[in-house]
């Protein structure tokens, strides 16, 4: 099935590209990973299960990712947050699972507590986290930096690496090392107020399972559910990995339908 030309909403000036589609309720929200897009494996794969139950499906491209607007290089987790609020409040209704990969359950466990600041915690029905990297610019990310890399931030205000996910290197910005200390999640008690389902390779060459026990430590208040895939890697895009999300979303649908009957 072709891809349907996206929409665009337009938050600070930044066009935003946005794929939705209608359907019941509770809804799913994809929130991707640092420098993927809403035409990514899972991101796809969700879509079509969202098409084969007839469950509403939201995706959208951070700016700088994918379809959207604006320069990577200037993006933030602050920047990138607004702008899923923003989807969030204008496309979505009723409750929402949230499925965030990687940096996207990062944006996702920060989506939840300023939805649940505004009195919208009833807007969450679950929260799916695959390969979750939550606080990944202070506790992955900055502990690796050498002096020569810390040099070159202060001097240059930005830093790359080779990415063996893409011929562009990774690119770490002073801005986004430093708004990432404004954004931390794990520094103390996660309420989400909804269950939670953790998607976790072991041998992640990225993000480390250790990194999600220290997450499920922080969510002492819900019902969490964490699936260590022994072989699994970071972007957990096989079938059998696939298989899981799937399953585990349609538990979670399952599980708020039961608590809500």
């Amino acid at each position: 099935m072709s891809e349907a030309e996206p929409e665009f909403l337009d938050v600070d000036r930044v066009r935003i590209a946005v794929r939705h589609r209608d359907g019941s309720v509770p809804g799913v929200m994809w929130l991707g990973g640092y420098r993927s897009d809403m035409k990514g494996t899972k991101a796809q794969v969700l879509d079509e299960w969202g098409i084969q139950n007839g469950v509403a499906v939201t995706r959208h491209d951070y700016s700088g990712h994918g379809e959207s607007g604006g320069e990577f290089a200037e993006g933030t987790i602050s920047r990138w947050l607004s702008e899923s609020l923003a989807v969030f409040n204008r496309y979505t209704f009723g409750p929402q699972i949230l499925v965030g990969s990687s940096m996207g359950a990062w944006i996702a466990l920060r989506m939840v507590q300023e939805l649940v600041r505004a009195g919208q915690a009833d807007r969450l029905a679950g929260l799916l986290l695959i390969a979750p990297a939550p606080d990944f610019t202070t506790e992955l990310v900055e502990p690796q930096l050498t002096d020569a890399m810390r040099k070159q931030l202060e001097e240059t205000g930005r830093i790359e690496e080779p990415s063996e996910y893409s011929p562009e290197p990774n690119i770490y910005t002073k801005a986004l090392l430093d708004d990432g200390r404004n954004n931390r999640v794990l520094d103390g008690i996660i309420d989400t107020h909804c269950p939670v389902h953790i998607l976790q390779g072991m041998a992640d060459p990225d993000v480390p399972y250790s990194h999600a026990m220290r997450l499920v430590e922080h969510l002492p208040k819900d019902d969490v559910t964490i699936t260590l895939i022994r072989d699994g890697d970071h972007r957990l895009s096989r079938p059998q990995d696939l298989s899981l999300m799937t399953k585990a979303l349609t538990a979670l649908r399952e599980s708020f339908q039961g608590r809500t009957s």
